[in-house]
């Protein structure tokens, strides 16, 4: 079966476009612990204020806290077109929500993409702010729904790539974890995608890309982003 699914939602179904599936795979992680939503929020949890998106910018990661070798990947245009996914039901309803705009697009957001020593390595780190359950239920539904197919094939631009998607334990960071690792494969190239997403009170982040460069950074991502010095 066919369906449309938005690149929009998280920026993490953006991910299927953003890898370049033409790169060698990348080692696994050697950080894998134990998965939890301890602190999965109810509505009569009390919210601190929100977070502004200039305020979200300030606390994302930059060259300096990253270290030599690192360079700032060039923003891509706006992407608007559909992406055909095939072979994955759990995504077709995910992109319906997507679609319409719905509770999965937190409208508070940063992002910053790198990449290392000039080889295909990537990372990338984004930034949401909302309230705690529309955090936890808006990304706890899209990676439901991305591990929730272990095989499927996007289609962008009519390039068909084949994916396979693995829940990974994840580090017992904030208040609720989630990890997966992605495999995209095409023309007989593979890129391997780690993302791990941390829910700390009112702010989620989220960090993708090469698996070891995950493993190294995301403790440091978590500390600047919920600093409040």
């Amino acid at each position: 079966m066919r369906v449309r699914v938005a690149t929009t939602a998280l920026g993490i179904t953006a991910v299927l476009l953003a890898m370049p599936a033409c790169s060698t795979a990348t080692t696994g992680s050697k950080h894998q612990t134990s998965s939890s939503r301890t602190g999965k929020p109810t509505e009569a949890v009390q919210d601190p204020a929100v977070l502004s998106s200039a305020v979200l910018g300030a606390r994302l990661l930059d060259q300096s806290d990253l270290g030599s070798g690192y360079l700032p990947k060039p923003e891509r245009p706006a992407q608007h077109d559909d992406v055909t996914v095939i072979g994955c039901p759990a995504l077709n309803e995910l992109g319906s929500d997507a679609a319409i705009g719905g509770t999965l697009a937190f409208p508070h957001k940063a992002k910053a993409d790198f990449t290392y020593g000039g080889s295909s390595s990537e990372i990338s780190e984004e930034l949401y702010s909302d309230s705690a359950k529309k955090l936890s239920d808006g990304i706890t539904r899209i990676f439901d729904a991305m591990t929730g197919c272990p095989t499927y094939q996007v289609v962008p631009d009519g390039t068909p790539i084949d994916v396979t998607s693995q829940k990974l334990p994840a580090p017992q960071l904030g208040d609720e974890q989630w990890s997966q690792l992605l495999t995209f494969t095409s023309g007989g190239r593979s890129t391997v995608v780690k993302q791990t997403a941390i829910r700390d009170g009112n702010l989620l982040l989220v960090v993708s890309g090469s698996p070891a460069l995950v493993d190294r950074h995301l403790d440091k991502a978590l500390a600047k982003a919920t600093a409040t010095g």
